[in-house]
Formats: structure tokens, sequence, C-alpha cells
């Protein structure tokens, strides 16, 4: 099997169920952005990462795959083949969230991103994590789409960023709190 179809020559894109949308469709953006996502969660992973955070974060690359088969299905069509997310998935960023923060210091003021080059990248999934979310609720306003995305969505970000924070606690690294002039 070839890798290169040329039915999206013409910029469109097919969706899960056949129909076929414009490559710039907000749908395609967003989960063209939970794949951006996944990919530099990957490289996160790739540099070193603590074992006992390793899977977790396996575990998410998992969970942006089932969100995004979700997106890139044609709304309206029902999809029995497409994976569900498992029940408790945000409970579970809940948690790990919790346990991390229960050795981090108490935050004061903002923190720059940055530090260690893995809290660093924690910063930018964080970011990416936010854009997907944003796109994914102006997907919503137009289409109907799995509820639990945006609230999934919502959760990761803030779990990035108490990962980065944790990250650098373990590398030695202080975050760096962002005082106005």
């Amino acid at each position: 099997m070839k890798i290169y179809t040329k039915t999206g020559d013409a910029g469109t894109t097919a969706l899960f169920g056949g129909a076929r949308v414009p490559k710039h469709h907000i749908r395609i953006e967003s989960y063209g952005t939970l794949d951006e996502l996944n990919s530099t969660l990957g490289l996160l992973r790739s540099g070193g990462i603590p074992t006992d955070l390793d899977g977790f974060l396996m575990g998410l690359q998992q969970d942006l795959f089932v969100l995004g088969s979700h997106l890139a299905a044609e709304p309206g069509k029902v999809h029995g083949y497409l994976p569900e997310l498992e029940a408790g998935a945000v409970e579970r960023i809940e948690q790990a969230i919790d346990s991390m923060e229960a050795g981090l210091p108490p935050l004061k003021n903002f923190i720059l991103p940055g530090g260690h080059a893995l809290a660093a990248q924690a910063h930018i999934c964080r970011c990416i994590c936010r854009r997907a979310e944003r796109l994914v609720c102006h997907l919503a306003e137009q289409e109907t789409i799995p509820p639990e995305i945006v609230r999934y969505l919502n959760r990761l970000s803030d779990y990035f960023f108490v990962l980065a924070r944790t990250l650098n606690l373990r590398m030695g690294i202080a975050d760096v709190e962002w005082i106005p002039r």
C-alpha cells in the first residue's frame, strides 16, 4: 500500500464516513492540532523523561489518538468502530496533577516557561494543548462533538503546566517567576 493517495491534491480530505471537506476546515485544524500535540509529546518522551512519568505520558498519547479519531469522523454518522476514551480518563489526569502538586512549592506568581529542556518542552505541549482546546471549542459551536474532548483537553493543559514545574524541581532548576517591571 502506498502512503500517498493523491485524493487530497485538490485541497480536500476525507473524514471517517466518506465526506470530503477542505483541508482548512476547523475539524481538520482541530484533529491536526491534536496530532501536533501528540508529536510534541513524543518529542518530550524521547528526551529522557523520568521512567515513573513516561508510562503515563504514553497513555496520554494513546488518548490523543482516540480523541483525534472522533474529531476525524463525519458528524451525524454512527461510528461503532471508533475507540472510546477510557472511563475515568479525566479523573486520572486530575489524580496525576494532584500527586505532582503535592511535592511542589506553592505558586505566588506566574512563572516563565523554561528551565530544564524537558520542562520547556512540557510548556510547549501545554501551549499546543490550549490551541487544540480553542479550536475544538470553535468546532463545537458549529458541529456536535463529544463533550468529553473539551473537558479532557482543558485538564490536560493543566497537567502539562504541573509536569513542567515537576520536571524543573526534579532537575534542580527553580521556576522563574514573572515579576512585572
